[in-house]
């Protein structure tokens, strides 16, 4: 009979598989599967002794991170990152023969949380950058960022956005593009985006030039797409600065305070379900002191993309805006998002 634990990974790695097969990666999603089959045999005994929090996500980012620094050669043959032809079928020999072989060196790579950074993720961030300014009149752009990882989404205004009906927003020769990326009612595209302060923390801060096989490693290695968005979003990196501390969120936002003359606006994707209920409720509580104190000169925004219901995996993330003063920090839901943010749903303004 199947340990509680075993059951329990089962349940993980067919519920991230049936993600991957969502988002497009039939490779992740077969290997996953086939995992799960056998939770007993080297991947639970890999992640057994590792943290819970992600571990599916760590173990694929570990192995990916191998294959990208050239350290397992078999199962590059069937990553289309390395080079390889994506081969579900044939790369799970490969792939579960790297656990059981050489399952200290996967589970050193699993140390680290997730850092996915996925900058899909800007579409509709930016679009709610686009409906604050709308609300409270141009202004810069105080941008702080809670669980950053690189910051590759503190630059999403030099990212080009194009959608249906010949919308686009950004610059023309951005090395970045975001097609199709609004779907229904668009955000507000009339606004002059500046933002004059690009500031976030993580728990382990990624350097967007030095560890760029890092961001990869988490990235779908058969997803092309956002293989060249990210690989586009480090060359941007590497020339618009942004500071990323090494915090928490709570300590970050501690001392947050409106600034006159500018809108401070806090955001987050997916990283809200890596908080405990008391970080989460700190938080929320700094946030709302700021918006306690905000005016019509100094507003304040909060950004929350996250899953529906933050601990389960499979629901899809909503974008809500709460704004001082003019909204009075009401919830607002602006959008619906597939996890990697790209095609985003608005919902028609109230």
């Amino acid at each position: 009979m199947a340990s509680t634990f075993h059951a329990r990974l089962r349940a993980e790695l067919l519920a991230q598989a049936a993600t991957c097969e969502k988002g497009g990666s039939p490779m992740y999603a077969e290997l996953l599967r086939r995992a799960a089959e056998e939770p007993e045999g080297p991947v639970g005994a890999v992640v057994s002794d590792g943290p819970e929090a992600g571990r599916v996500l760590r173990l694929l980012g570990a192995t990916h991170r191998l294959v990208l620094e050239g350290r397992a050669p078999e199962l590059a043959a069937h990553y289309p990152t390395a080079g390889g032809t994506a081969d579900p079928l044939a790369a799970w020999p490969a792939f579960r023969a790297l656990l059981a072989d050489r399952p200290d060196e996967v589970r050193a790579g699993m140390s680290g949380a997730p850092q996915t950074n996925e900058v899909g993720r800007a579409a509709p961030l930016v679009g709610g950058l686009l409906a604050v300014l709308a609300a409270t009149g141009e202004r810069p752009v105080r941008l702080l960022e809670v669980g950053a990882s690189a910051g590759l989404n503190l630059r999403a205004d030099r990212y080009r956005y194009e959608s249906e009906g010949g919308l686009a927003f950004g610059p023309a020769d951005s090395p970045v593009v975001l097609r199709d990326c609004w779907l229904g009612s668009p955000p507000p595209l009339t606004a002059d985006l500046v933002i004059s302060e690009r500031t976030g923390c993580d728990l382990a801060p990624v350097d967007p030039v030095a560890d760029g096989v890092r961001l990869m490693s988490f990235v779908w290695p058969d997803r092309l797409d956002r293989v060249a968005r990210l690989r586009g979003a480090l060359e941007v990196a590497a020339r618009v600065p942004a500071t990323i501390v090494r915090a928490d969120a709570a300590t970050f936002l501690a001392d947050l305070a409106p600034r006159r003359g500018m809108v401070t606006v806090v955001w987050h994707s997916l990283m809200w379900q890596y908080l405990s209920p008391a970080e989460q409720a700190r938080v929320t509580a700094a946030v709302e002191r700021a918006g306690a104190a905000a005016t019509p000169d100094a507003p304040v925004a909060h950004l929350h993309l996250e899953q529906g219901d933050d601990a389960d995996f499979q629901s899809l993330p909503v974008l809500t805006l709460r704004l001082w003063p003019q909204e009075g920090g009401e919830r607002r839901v602006l959008a619906d998002t597939p996890h990697h943010g790209v095609p985003t749903h608005w919902r028609p303004a109230p």
